[in-house]
């Protein structure tokens, strides 16, 4: 089996030539790492969402909503993109719906492959276990910034595709999956140090967001793996 690492959602087509491969959505900073610590904290689903208008709609229904542009949670919403905004108090049980810059975003691309899987270095472990259960080719989607190359969720895909590799199930199949493996070789002695170089923390701390940014970089906090269900369009625990 193989393991791709597709730095940005406008790449995705070229890898997507049969929908018979797992897809993992990153988004570190800090959708897919907000989506699993909501599912530790007790959420029943959540409805990712492409635009402001469909989350709009949902809230109108009388939905939990959380919602996100360019860092900065959306005004109408209850929640914002913040993994410490989904406290049990509030999300136990609960459906909410979720649409942010960019990682929803790359869901709603990648909605047709064979499994959709949400992974962040917080449940990364668990997504290993489940790809190597599921015996299929991966693809590691990086969210990206507005269909750019970021630093953390390619740094993501090098750490994914190494864990796999060396657990013997899987090979690189691409130069990309080679240069993420790279940057992740390079940045594991200090991740922190190596991340602080990247736009998006800059972007965090220039709006007081950066309370978040060690959780996102920490490893194993969680053992579950969001799932999304193409007929419900939901993503729910497997």
């Amino acid at each position: 089996m193989k393991v791709e690492v597709c730095f940005s959602p406008a790449l995705y087509p070229y890898y997507a030539e049969n929908n018979d491969k797992i897809v993992i959505v990153v988004d570190i900073f800090r959708a897919s790492t907000t989506m699993c610590a909501a599912f530790q904290n007790g959420v029943k689903s959540i409805i990712p969402v492409a635009s402001i208008e469909e989350a709009k709609a949902y809230k109108a229904k009388g939905y939990l909503v959380g919602a996100e542009r360019n860092v900065k949670r959306c005004d109408f919403a209850d929640f914002g993109n913040s993994p410490f905004d989904y406290t049990v108090e509030k999300v136990k049980d609960k459906d909410v719906v979720f649409t942010t810059t960019n990682g929803t975003q790359a869901i709603n691309i990648a909605a047709d492959c064979y499994s959709l899987a949400v992974g962040a270095f917080s449940n990364i472990n668990a997504i290993v276990d489940f790809c190597i259960e599921k015996q299929k080719d991966v693809i590691v989607l990086c969210a990206g910034w507005n269909n750019r190359f970021n630093l953390e969720d390619s740094l993501y895909g090098g750490a994914l595709a190494e864990l796999l590799i060396e657990k013997g199930s899987y090979l690189s199949a691409s130069d990309a999956t080679q240069v993420a493996l790279s940057m992740w070789k390079e940045a594991k002695p200090d991740i922190r140090a190596y991340i602080n170089k990247s736009e998006h923390i800059k972007r965090l701390e220039a709006n007081n967001l950066q309370d978040s940014v060690d959780y996102c970089l920490t490893l194993d906090t969680v053992n579950l793996v969001p799932i999304y269900n193409k007929e419900t369009k939901k993503l729910t625990l497997i």
